[in-house]
């Protein structure tokens, strides 16, 4: 589901000084950035330069001297190119100028830098050297060794308080907006959680000072626990609200019950005293037919409702609309695939936001109350997910560190799914298996307790009005048929054909729009689809009343109560001691049969024009309908199969008695959850959503076997379930893990630049401020290498472009003598004293230890880093020499390269 155009980032040329420095949380990676006046990220035609190169290798053989200052006297071996020592042969492969040729396999190990390791070894054909340990941190050095004259004062609340260079005294003043990142930009996950273990540690450490610092300690330690607990309340009462609304508004469409508006149609009959209702109605309740005609029945009294039901719907819908597009254009579609791609690390401001929030919730009411072919159970996600990430401020370990908040919004996405469905484990596990990208133990513990007090909460608010939490309990007492399995599985294969068909449908219809001039007119899409589904869906009851009755009237099994046509059997009810005898289907059941088969084609072609258009709408109600109606037409054909031929081997032994052997309802629970598996490629979370869902415990193992066979069908017909597709769609820089990387190339073939580019570097002590501005001005990184010079290319760290700026800022701004001729010097060792005038010294906003890899290095463990270390980028090394750079969307666009995808869709990084 594509969205309102994306906002553009800011020019980054002077940036705020709340994102620079490298401990804030918003140390952006090295990647090209929007520098140009209008020429924000969306423009994803390939004109933005995006690629530069980046080198972290270690420091080989070398080491520090005590005053940082690197010793390093070889020369590049002759080589003319230090970035790039490779030759090239006249048939266009690539040689080797130094170590073994790049196809001689995986001599290249990967050195990991960063917060775990030290430096990289070089090693390549088996020149590798030995490497000295760090006495470092990753920032520069250890927090609290303090240096005669550049400081840092760090408060670990989680913000940087001041950063003092050579000559300043003030370091009272905070800088503004420490610890964010850039808009549509990917999280350093190594570097935040880098920020947490210090700040832990400075915290237990400060334990024993005092009584004030334990408590603080004792608040750090528990601040998790009630941070998602305050997810759960919130999540539980908005939820329930959203569910009231909803039915309210969705009988409005129907009647009203005047002696209290405020009441929908079952309340407003809890203060009837009549015993029986004509389909659902009572004298309370009063049609719009019987308000102006006062009559329920006739031409007349048909085309009033018919007319009401079109009417409200065209006004919830336009509401609806007019909301996401006025307010809050991020609380469109389902937000699933959004809230996968920011629990991998990337940045979308304001989605999760109080006016998402807001919009979001009141308009999942509007739509659904329009009669849309969509469900809320999928905004709730993104609802929730909004709770967490706005209460997540209130505690700043969370607020303040992106990849600690991210463990409050895998525990709210849980709550989410708890309160749509009333299913707390599911709940927990579809965090797991769908959306979450980094689920550690703890994470687990928080999410089950976040999702526990949730549905805790809707179950108090009772907002389905019986004495059950899930939304449609069954009570099915008859065991299933080993034979059984073969139409379970047969299900599960149709729900894998409808998921494919739907899921291609939907993609080619969300294209459409987003390339054409339809996309340009949300509201007339929504008002016209609305218009559309109103008209066809009044005549047939089936889709006419609200999707998650019919979803619970096709589960139920039919008793004395239900007059449902689908329950018109030739039974006899007067023995209520003997079991429900099977018997031949009436007039009625054919006939309901023939409805729901127009109702599934027409819910099927509507769902795939209606998900993705710019109101809220989630998938689960449509697919989970999709299959019940599929699965009550299978189960009635296996009833009448057993009815009229029960002396079959397959039925001899359990259809033989006469009992009623078959239950249709089953059928329908069977298929519901083929089609959402084969939608969404849910497992393992969607068979204990289903049985949580129903409370029908004792058909697991019907349903995983219809759950496994949709999802094999719909992985052999299409790679990607509906979410990952939309991901797709969008451009957004996401790199699942559940793929495989399958191709034999090496780091070198991915990395940036390449051979005839140059490589931006800056030099550790013989650069000036004139120097560095000039090379801020002509290129767009979001970083750079620090080498020893420009002739020996070994790598001593990497600085951030706005770590930079707002360094020479603020050095022009405060330090005396500086001027654009001051070297700027990236060591401790103190320059030789010239008549020029003083140098600025910057090692402070060093990073010491980036990540590396060799050239030789396969591009499947480097995939492999970016996915389970979430990196941002990687250095490319050869013999301990600068290369270039690998970052996530050189990654992802190499990824699409080779599967025949076009690499310029990748928006953002």
């Amino acid at each position: 589901m594509e969205k309102f155009p994306l906002k553009g980032t800011s020019n980054l040329s002077i940036p705020s000084a709340a994102t620079n420095h490298p401990l804030s949380a918003d140390h952006t990676s090295y990647q090209s950035v929007a520098s140009k006046t209008g020429k924000g990220p969306s423009s994803a035609s390939g004109s933005e330069r995006v690629t530069t190169s980046l080198t972290t290798p270690g420091v080989p053989v070398y080491e520090a001297d005590e005053d940082g200052m690197i010793d390093i006297t070889p020369g590049n071996g002759g080589l003319t190119n230090p970035n790039y020592p490779y030759s090239y042969a006249a048939n266009g492969s690539r040689q080797d100028g130094v170590g073994a040729p790049s196809g001689s396999g995986n001599n290249g190990g990967a050195g990991l830098g960063g917060a775990a390791a030290a430096a990289t070894s070089a090693g390549n054909g088996g020149d590798g050297a030995g490497l000295s340990s760090p006495t470092h941190t990753r920032f520069g050095r250890d927090f609290h060794h303090s240096d005669h004259e550049d400081t840092l004062t760090v408060s670990f609340s989680g913000k940087i308080e001041g950063i003092s260079f050579a000559g300043m005294t003030d370091t009272s003043d905070d800088i503004p907006g420490i610890g964010q990142y850039d808009d549509f930009h990917t999280i350093d996950w190594q570097r935040d959680i880098a920020r947490d273990r210090m700040r832990h540690r400075y915290i237990v450490k400060k334990r024993q000072d005092s009584f004030w610092d334990l408590l603080k300690g004792a608040h750090d330690a528990w601040s998790g626990w009630v941070c998602v607990l305050l997810v759960g309340l919130f999540t539980g009462c908005v939820a329930g609200v959203i569910d009231i609304g909803a039915s309210w508004m969705t009988d409005l469409k129907f009647g009203i019950c005047p002696q209290a508006f405020w009441l929908n149609r079952e309340q407003c009959c809890w203060s009837s005293n009549e015993t029986s209702f004509d389909s659902g109605n009572c004298s309370q309740w009063y049609a719009w037919s019987e308000i102006f005609t006062s009559s329920r029945e006739g031409f007349g009294a048909y085309v009033i409702s018919y007319f009401f039901y079109i009417m409200w719907a065209m006004l919830f819908a336009l509401l609806a609309a007019s909301l996401v597009r006025m307010f809050a254009p991020y609380a469109c579609g389902s937000g699933i695939p959004e809230i996968k791609t920011i629990l991998s690390g990337f940045i979308i401001r304001s989605y999760l936001g109080k006016w998402t929030l807001i919009i979001k919730s009141v308009g999942i009411m509007l739509s659904v109350s329009a009669g849309l072919s969509l469900g809320k159970e999928g905004p709730m996600v993104h609802i929730a997910s909004c709770i967490g990430n706005i209460l997540s401020y209130l505690f700043p370990k969370y607020g303040r560190n992106e990849a600690k908040k991210r463990e409050i919004l895998s525990a709210a996405a849980a709550a989410g799914v708890s309160v749509a469905f009333g299913a707390p484990i599911g709940g927990v596990l579809f965090s797991l298996e769908e959306v979450s990208y980094y689920f550690p133990l703890k994470t687990l513990w928080r999410s089950f307790f976040c999702a526990l007090i949730a549905a805790f909460i809707l179950r108090s608010i009772n907002p389905f009005g019986n004495e059950h939490s899930v939304l449609f309990y069954v009570e099915y007492n008859k065991p299933w048929i080993f034979f059984e399995l073969v139409p379970f599985i047969g299900l599960g294969i149709i729900g894998g054909f409808i998921a494919t068909f739907f899921i291609k449908a939907n993609l080619w219809w969300c294209r459409f729009r987003k390339y054409s001039k339809l996309g340009q007119y949300p509201v007339t899409e929504v008002l016209i689809v609305t218009f559309i589904t109103a008209v066809i869906a009044y005549p047939n009851p089936y889709t006419r009343m609200n999707t998650s009755e019919l979803i619970y009237l096709l589960f139920s099994q039919c008793g004395i109560s239900n007059q449902d046509p689908l329950c018109d059997y030739n039974r006899n009810f007067t023995d209520v001691n003997s079991a429900i005898e099977i018997a031949a289907a009436g007039p009625g059941v054919h006939k309901a049969v023939w409805l729901l088969i127009l109702a599934l084609a027409m819910k099927l072609v509507m769902t795939i024009f209606t998900f993705g258009m710019k109101v809220p709408c989630g998938l689960f109600i449509p697919s989970l309908a999709l299959g019940a109606i599929t699965g009550r037409v299978v189960g009635i054909g296996m009833e009448q199969l057993a009815y009229h031929y029960p002396k079959i081997w397959i039925f001899s032994g359990e259809c033989s008695t006469g009992d009623d052997c078959i239950t249709p309802g089953l059928y329908a629970m069977v298929g519901a959850a083929a089609v959402l598996g084969g939608v969404t490629r849910m497992t393992v979370s969607l068979v204990v959503i289903m049985f949580e869902l129903t409370g029908g415990v004792r058909y697991i193992v019907p349903l995983m076997a219809a759950a496994m066979a949709s999802k094999w069908v719909g992985d052999a017909l299409g790679r990607q379930g509906i979410y990952d597709a939309h991901i797709a769609l969008n451009g957004y820089p996401f790199l699942d893990s559940k793929d495989e990387f399958q191709h034999t190339t090496l780091a070198a073939d991915v990395m940036q630049p390449k051979r005839n580019e140059t490589l931006a570097v800056i030099t550790q002590d013989s650069m000036t401020v004139d120097d560095i501005e000039t090379l801020l001005k002509e290129t767009e990184h979001n970083g750079y290498p620090v080498v020893v010079s420009k002739e020996n290319q070994y790598l001593v760290g990497f600085v951030l472009r706005r770590d930079l700026n707002l360094a020479l800022a603020n050095a022009r701004r405060i330090i005396d003598g500086i001027t654009g001729q001051s070297l700027v010097i990236f060591t401790s060792a103190q320059p030789v004293q010239n008549l020029g005038p003083s140098p600025l010294k910057l090692k402070k906003i060093l990073d010491m230890a980036p990540i590396t890899v060799t050239d030789q290095t396969p591009m499947e463990t480097v995939v492999d880093m970016f996915r389970k270390l979430g990196l941002r980028q990687t250095l490319v090394t050869h013999n301990g020499r600068l290369l270039g750079v690998i970052t996530k969307k050189d990654v992802l666009r190499y990824v699409k390269q080779m599967d025949n995808e076009d690499p310029n869709t990748v928006l953002f990084n």
